[in-house]
């Protein structure tokens, strides 16, 4: 069976995982999305229309199938966590910024929390 290999902010997770599971169904099963916090709720459902499940492969990275994933490889963007299977050992790396659709709830807290120490010190 597969390891799916999660890294987000920098830290590592590692998820044994079947073969043929789907990268984003999977993503969500082990509470870890690709999504920031306004696309969690207004995406696509898995369907490859939005773009908004975008993910690095860092390692192992699946031959493209989805048109979207087939430009993403091409031109160096994230791939389509929805679009993807896993066959084999992965490595994936969320993203902390989706320029469009805004940050992660985790990138916001963080920022919110530098301002405050910088503007109370």
């Amino acid at each position: 069976m597969p390891t799916l290999t999660i890294i987000q902010e920098n830290q590592q997770h590692s998820i044994i995982v079947q073969q043929g599971e789907n990268l984003r169904q999977v993503l969500l099963a082990n509470d870890f999305s690709p999504y920031t916090s306004v696309t969690s709720i207004a995406n696509c459902g898995g369907r490859g229309l939005c773009a908004s499940c975008g993910v690095w492969i860092e390692e192992a990275e699946p031959e493209p199938e989805h048109w979207h994933d087939r430009l993403a490889s091409r031109f160096g963007y994230p791939r389509l966590s929805c679009q993807i299977t896993i066959e084999r050992d992965m490595t994936v790396r969320l993203l902390a910024d989706k320029f469009i659709w805004g940050k992660r709830d985790g990138a916001r807290a963080r920022r919110v929390d530098s301002f405050r120490k910088r503007r109370d010190a």
